[in-house]
């Protein structure tokens, strides 16, 4: 004898999830060391780019914490991620975890994934310095909003002496 089974239907699960869904990283610290070596390996024309960009989000506020993931330096708020730098054969990419919600009016980032966004940056091509920062910004105040924090006005801090 057959069973009868019930009719499926389709749900739509995408408006049942939360929009505010984030990614956990766990072990992020005030300075790792790991993320300083890596900075002084490899081609110095490209790790000074990323050098320059992951300083920049270090200094988005006290509570930025860093760890090494997927083989590269990643900027958190607790352990919620919102930046990262990674090199490449030719290029840098400054890389934010909630990317596809910022504001980019100087059209800076690329990517087609649902939330991840980065800029591609060639060494002896300038970026626009201005718009790239007020992307990490905004991706610091996003992650914290996230969070559930109240966003703060980002004032860059000094960078602190690293070993």
């Amino acid at each position: 004898m057959r069973r009868h089974r019930p009719r499926r239907i389709a749900l739509d699960l995408r408006g049942l999830i939360d929009n505010k869904h984030i990614l956990r990283l766990t072990g992020g610290v005030e300075q790792d060391s790991a993320i300083e070596i890596w900075l002084a390996d490899g081609p110095i024309e490209l790790r000074s780019i990323a050098r320059k960009w992951f300083v920049r989000m270090r200094q988005c506020g006290d509570d930025v914490r860093e760890l090494m993931h997927d083989g590269c330096p990643v900027a958190c708020v607790e352990d919620a991620p919102f930046g990262y730098v990674n090199t490449f054969k030719s290029h840098v990419n400054v890389g934010f975890f909630h990317g596809a919600g910022l504001e980019d009016p100087a059209g800076l980032l690329t990517g087609s994934g649902k939330r991840m966004r980065h800029v591609k940056l060639k060494p002896g091509s300038e970026p626009n310095a201005a718009a790239l920062g007020h992307l990490i910004d905004a991706a610091y105040r996003d992650i914290e909003s996230r969070l559930g924090r109240e966003p703060q006005a980002v004032v860059p801090r000094a960078p602190s002496p690293r070993p």
